[in-house]
């Protein structure tokens, strides 16, 4: 068995072992068996799609995005990624909503690490309730509530949570911690509540003593006069001053609790009108970050746009053209567990043969006498490999030819003070005059 045909019978495998979990709402397992199944072969478009599902279930609409526009450039035809495409891009603004989601979860996550607890809870409550099934946000939201030991709401959030992906562990983990927090209060109203019940008491519990006699006449009448009397002045003497100081001392208490609550209130409403203020700034300006996030080429979308763009020019073996626009890719955001190995493929082809096709496209246009093109290229060969000294040379001379005496002259300067060893050193001293 070749290598090929073994990379592709193990992402089959992990493809399977993905979709059977994603049946039982297992997204966490599933989305880990699919990630293996793309290293193995990253040309598996059924394991791409739903990876890309898996995503668009759990709120992270970008990474979704992502996959399938990967997906539909690596397979033009019978793709079931244009059919998904097409569904977002009919349901008006929801592209815009996710952004906003996705933006606003950065920045509560940003105010929870920066000890801003309160405005990342304001700000992850109104993200939720337009995007409900955002699985990471409802865990960063319990979270911050259990820390302030809040525990039914965070339960809340983690039961939401685990209705879009059931076996979740960082779910499951919150989760174990609020029932041994809330069951433990359980126990103690149940201890409570057992050593205040008591049966109640039958006539045959009570047990007469031998000398009881059973009053009759004027001596029970006597009795009870003596009774109310003794009642009377225990009530006036004792039970009176003692239930009036009560009352006031009570009283003044309460008045002190309503005063201290009303200040705390004050200062409350106070703190919640300045934190709404902020969270009205953040808005503002994620508002604004958020309309390029789609279109700017230096976005996350951009950049993936970028390397499929790449991926087609080697495709058409044209090795130029897949340098050029590696020269402006950002390759820091593309690293997500997935496309890793693709990105460090075309990084190390770069240095080693990029660079060379676009100092030869830099000979072209300068044999045309495209100076202006030619400055470009060489200039773009030099971002991938800044020691590159024919190149620099090269430019140098393109320079001069265009009149640019000390733009040439720095480029000779730089070859004769760095690379002293070089084949140009003596061409670039007899161009500088000495």
């Amino acid at each position: 068995m070749d290598e090929r045909t073994y990379s592709r019978r193990v992402a089959n495998a992990y493809y399977n072992v993905g979709l059977e979990k994603a049946k039982y709402r297992d997204l966490s397992g599933a989305a880990a068996a699919l990630k293996r199944s793309l290293r193995f072969d990253k040309f598996h478009t059924d394991a791409r799609n739903l990876l890309g599902l898996i995503y668009y279930e759990v709120g992270e609409t970008g990474a979704a995005l992502a996959q399938w526009v990967i997906s539909l450039n690596l397979q033009e035809t019978d793709n079931l990624a244009e059919e998904y495409l097409g569904r977002l891009r009919k349901e008006k603004g929801f592209l815009e909503l996710a952004d906003q989601a996705a933006k606003k979860y950065n920045q509560a996550l940003a105010y929870a690490q920066n000890d801003n607890a309160d405005l990342a809870v304001l700000l992850l409550m109104h993200m939720l309730d337009e995007l409900p099934n955002f699985v990471r946000a409802q865990e960063l939201l319990a979270l911050l509530y259990i820390t302030h030991e809040d525990y039914a709401k965070a339960g809340r959030c983690l039961y939401q949570a685990l209705k879009v992906d059931a076996y979740n562990p960082t779910a499951q983990r919150y989760m174990t911690i609020v029932k041994q927090n809330t069951s433990r209060a359980d126990v103690e109203k149940r201890k409570l509540k057992n050593a205040f019940s008591h049966r109640q008491m039958q006539d045959d519990d009570i047990i007469m003593p031998p000398s009881y006699k059973e009053n009759t006449g004027w001596q029970s009448v006597l009795n009870i006069l003596v009774g109310l009397l003794l009642g009377a002045a225990v009530i006036y003497f004792l039970v009176m001053p003692a239930s009036r100081e009560s009352m006031n001392r009570t009283h003044n208490q309460e008045m002190i609790a309503n005063l201290e609550t009303i200040n705390q209130k004050n200062l409350a409403i106070d703190n919640l009108n300045r934190q709404l203020e902020d969270a009205a700034a953040a808005q503002r300006q994620a508002e604004e970050e958020l309309e390029t996030l789609l279109d700017d080429n230096g976005g996350v979308l951009g950049q993936y746009r970028s390397l499929i763009q790449i991926l087609q020019a080697y495709r058409d073996g044209d090795l130029g053209a897949a340098a050029l626009l590696y020269v402006d890719l950002d390759t820091s955001v593309l690293y997500d567990g997935v496309v890793d190995a693709t990105v460090d493929w075309i990084e190390q082809d770069m240095v080693e043969n990029g660079y060379l096709a676009l100092e030869q496209l830099g000979d072209t246009m300068a044999d045309g006498g495209n100076t202006e093109q030619a400055i470009t290229y060489y200039q773009k060969s030099l971002q991938i490999r800044s020691d590159n000294t024919a190149a620099l040379y090269k430019l140098g001379m393109a320079y001069q030819s265009k009149g640019d005496t000390d733009a040439a002259n720095e480029c000779f300067g730089e070859i004769i003070m760095n690379d002293p060893e070089s084949e140009y050193v003596p061409a670039a001293r007899e161009q500088r005059g000495y």
